[in-house]
């Protein structure tokens, strides 16, 4: 049988030092457009309108939660998930899942979704620097794959959510869609690292116009 990767991730994700990524300045950082809309609207559509269409009611939803400063929780996800999979209801997974074509196994334990909304609780931790958290929540949910499918669009939702709450949106998403391992644990802080990066030139292009 392949490695369980959410093993993988769960022993990764203790091993990290997230406090050590980079920390961005002052919020709110508006952009001068809307980067995940325009992702949205624009690659995203083009492959599959519909698609699009429940992505950015997803968004909208987010966005709402957010303005509120509610923290994540499975039940948030869940009316989020609905909307991305244009169903009335979803259910987290009861089987292992499988990624990047069967090589990536995301297995069950009897705690796993305690310990998936103690994971999730933790995106608001102020000790922790924004950037990290984002970077976390996504893959959190990459790795732990709660659903059969969508977790990969609700994963991008959540790393804006978690800026969002903050007062942050960016410019552009479109770096951040590259595959993840859950047993690099350089490539966890480098995701942290992007998200700084991609905040920076947002507030920068905005303060340019």
């Amino acid at each position: 049988m392949s490695v369980d990767a959410l093993a993988a991730w769960c022993k990764v994700r203790e091993q990290v030092d997230w406090r050590s990524a980079a920390s961005v300045g002052p919020a709110p950082v508006r952009p001068a457009v809307d980067g995940l809309a325009l992702w949205f609207d624009g690659p995203v559509r083009l492959r599959d309108p519909d698609r699009a269409n429940r992505l950015l009611a997803a968004m909208a939803l987010s966005r709402v939660a957010a303005s509120r400063g509610e923290p994540l929780t499975p039940t948030l996800l869940a009316g989020w998930q609905k909307l991305v999979l244009g169903v009335d209801q979803v259910g987290l997974r009861r089987s292992d899942a499988f990624a990047k074509g069967g090589r990536e196994r995301y297995g069950l334990t009897p705690h796993i979704w305690q310990d998936f909304a103690a994971c999730l609780h933790q995106s608001a931790d102020p000790s922790v620097p924004l950037t990290a958290r984002a970077a976390r929540a996504y893959l959190d949910i990459a790795f732990f794959h709660p659903y059969p499918d969508g977790n990969a669009r609700l994963a991008l939702l959540v790393l804006a959510h978690v800026l969002e709450r903050e007062g942050v949106r960016l410019d552009e998403v479109g770096p951040l869609q590259t595959t993840r391992y859950a047993d690099d644990p350089e490539g966890a802080l480098d995701l942290a690292a992007l998200v700084s990066v991609l905040i920076r030139a947002t507030h920068r292009r905005a303060t340019a116009r």
